[in-house]
């Protein structure tokens, strides 16, 4: 990766919906190079894939809640049977396996208190662990998916 790379990145992770053509222009290169730039970092895997960002609260998902699960069995067959049964849940969003205290930590978004108890109470009669801490998100504070780049080894 070079420096225009490095700049296709940050303006891709503000914009994705921006025509190829302002892209290129932003970062000085004609239309086919950029695009070739772009198809690389896509194949490379650098860039993931593009979506549209939603906003929860507009679409009726206003509750955020995170979930601390601590286990007391680590075994390859529990963790598969927990991403299953976790991986079903439209309103799980996100899932971590941690270091420390905590064992994983789930991000849940939901339309209302009770209806996240009724998930709640469905991962309890789905999922064996140690214990369960919901932490409500009551204001978001930052939220971003674009990544510093400053770390990036410069061919």
């Amino acid at each position: 990766m070079d420096e225009i790379d490095i700049k296709i990145l940050a303006i891709l992770q503000k914009d994705s919906s921006l025509p190829l053509t302002t892209i290129a222009k932003k970062v000085g290169l004609s239309t086919t190079p950029c695009f070739n730039r772009i198809k690389k970092l896509e194949e490379d895997n650098i860039i993931k894939k593009r979506v549209a960002l939603v906003d929860n609260k507009k679409i009726n998902l206003p509750i955020v809640v995170f979930l601390s699960i601590s286990v007391a069995h680590h075994t390859k067959e529990w963790l598969e049977s927990f991403v299953e049964k976790l991986s079903n849940f439209d309103e799980i969003v996100e899932i971590y396996r941690l270091t420390g205290d905590t064992d994983y930590f789930v991000k849940v978004v939901a339309e209302s208190i009770e209806s996240y108890d009724r998930l709640n109470q469905q991962i309890i009669k789905e999922i064996n662990f140690r214990s369960l801490k919901s932490n409500i998100v009551l204001k978001e504070i930052k939220n971003t998916n674009v990544l510093p780049l400053k770390n990036i080894n410069i061919k």
